[in-house]
């Protein structure tokens, strides 16, 4: 016999393969001479209640017979060493996700990555954090792997019906992530495991005939009526190249600034896309696990809570995003003279602070300011702030930080919390930093969000500025169904730095779906 069961336990009793298989055993009717074997196909969490914490388990059950092996899809890549090439753009996970779909449909991907490999990236990291030396071309945004890597790779998505989430799960799998991605209802790989698979996947293009080149950036385009010619790559100090082109995808991520003017320059069609801008706020983790687990303790069986909110103040979105249980707040600038914060987690989220990003939706006619710079005006409303930021924190990667009460009540901390993020923090009034319709949206949500989190609204929490980060503010047309630009037929603009994507998991998605447009046109 062979069954899927859903069944409901406490945490501990979930975490005990002996009692969940007493469990099954009761609910099935079984004898104690019956051979249960048991696979888990899903875990979640349930903390809505607030009298106890359950965990949600979708099993298989199979009663006197043997496991059937679980379906998973592995790919199979052919050796594209003298196959017709095709350009990819950055190497972030749509770049990657489509460089490892042409192994599979016999094209040469082409990877042109403008930062470093993962394990080289890591010098430069330590150089922001440490020294406050940011790299204009290897930072947290650029390099192998994109903002991803080093971002805590965040696996959930709602992005169903964008591509086959399954098959980019077991890709990660394939190449080394822990089958238990599969399982987790919310999966999660951390910032301390996502690098050697993304080494292993370049390793795999790179052994299957495809190129990757690091340190190597895109300075110039050149077309011939509707189609792309030549693209042309400068790597490092070195004369520029150029490069046959049959197709190209553009898959360069939210803050490659210099390809937006680049476009625009080339008299390539961009449009100005709305995104959010706000703070990455900062608890401390018993707090929130208390909160959302209704608990003082939360105990071994539970892992480091999470919390989702949205609120509308004033006719305006105001939500979390990209929250961090565990985690650490990182400095994500791509330039000197701004500062960028966002957070990432390692794999088992065991830092003392939790953190997320609070932003309020921006819309284009928030921006009238900046109308003269066209299709770059989101993108130029967007620097402003994190300048203004950066010159408010002293000029270095200080950021400027003010606890959540006194934010709220209009007054300058005289003290702050400690805090993961590292450059450090400077007592500011952020209403300094943000225009009066983002600081006053932020204000009204967090004291709804504390009648949401009962004790969420508080002077422990510690708001650094800004999370502007969070979408590309520039939008790069596409065919609907074609999925080229509307102006050059073999320019593909893909994923999060096209807005297209918000993720890992749906940028993927959009990697394997342009290179499916591709090999249908070529």
């Amino acid at each position: 016999m062979h069954k899927t069961l859903d069944i409901v336990l406490l945490p501990e009793e979930a975490a005990n393969e002996e009692f969940i298989a007493q469990r099954i055993y009761g609910d099935l009717g079984l004898k104690n001479s019956d051979v249960l074997k048991i696979r888990v196909l899903k875990r979640s969490i349930d903390a809505r209640s607030r009298r106890q914490v359950k965990v949600s388990l979708r099993v298989e059950a199979f009663v006197n017979e043997d496991v059937i092996p679980q379906r998973i899809t592995n790919p199979t890549y052919k050796n594209v060493a003298n196959a017709k090439p095709v350009i990819i753009i950055g190497a972030g996970p749509a770049g990657l996700f489509a460089a490892l779909r042409f192994l599979e449909l016999g094209f040469k991907p082409i990877v042109i990555e403008r930062g470093k490999n993962v394990k080289d990236r890591r010098r430069d990291l330590a150089a922001i954090n440490r020294m406050q030396t940011v790299n204009p071309e290897s930072n947290y945004c650029f390099g192998e792997g994109g903002a991803g890597t080093y971002s805590d790779g965040k696996l959930y998505t709602r992005s169903n019906k964008r591509g086959n989430i399954q098959k980019v799960l077991e890709s990660f799998v394939f190449h080394g992530a822990d089958e238990n991605i599969l399982v987790e209802a919310h999966p999660h790989i951390g910032t301390n495991k996502l690098p050697k698979i993304i080494t292993d996947m370049r390793e795999c293009i790179i052994a299957h005939g495809g190129e990757v080149h690091f340190n190597t950036k895109l300075i110039g385009l050149e077309k011939q009526g509707d189609t792309l010619k030549k693209t042309i790559v400068q790597q490092g100090d070195t004369s520029p190249v150029s490069i046959d082109t049959e197709a190209l995808i553009l898959a360069t991520g939210h803050s490659a600034r210099d390809v937006f003017e680049l476009l625009h320059t080339s008299g390539i069609l961009i449009e100005a896309k709305p995104f959010a801008l706000g703070v990455r706020a900062e608890h401390p983790q018993t707090l929130i696990d208390s909160i959302q687990y209704h608990c003082d303790l939360r105990g071994d069986y539970l892992p480091p809570a999470s919390y989702s909110l949205v609120e509308q103040i004033n006719d305006r979105g105001v939500y979390s995003f990209c929250m961090c249980p565990g985690g650490i707040i990182a400095p994500c600038a791509t330039n000197p003279g701004e500062v960028v914060t966002n957070g990432w987690s390692p794999s088992k989220r065991n830092n003392p602070f939790a953190n997320s990003g609070i932003v309020v939706e921006v819309r284009l006619e928030d921006m009238k300011d900046f109308e003269k710079h066209g299709p770059l005006m989101a993108m130029k409303f967007q620097q402003s702030v994190e300048q203004l930021a950066c010159t408010l924190g002293g000029g270095s990667q200080v950021v400027p930080a003010q606890r959540m009460v006194d934010f709220v009540n209009g007054k300058v901390s005289s003290t702050l919390p400690d805090t993961s993020y590292q450059p450090g923090i400077i007592s500011t009034d952020l209403r300094e930093v943000f225009p009066a319709f983002i600081h006053q949206s932020l204000q009204g949500a967090f004291k709804a969000f504390g009648k949401k989190m009962n004790g969420y609204y508080t002077n422990d929490a510690v708001l650094h500025a800004p999370e502007s980060r969070t979408s590309s503010p520039v939008r790069i047309p596409r065919d609907n169904e074609r999925l080229h630009h509307p102006q050059i037929t073999n320019l593909y603009p893909c994923a999060e730095g096209a807005g297209y994507a918000g993720g890992i998991v749906s940028a993927a998605m959009d990697g394997i779906r342009v290179a499916d447009a591709i090999a249908l046109t070529l």
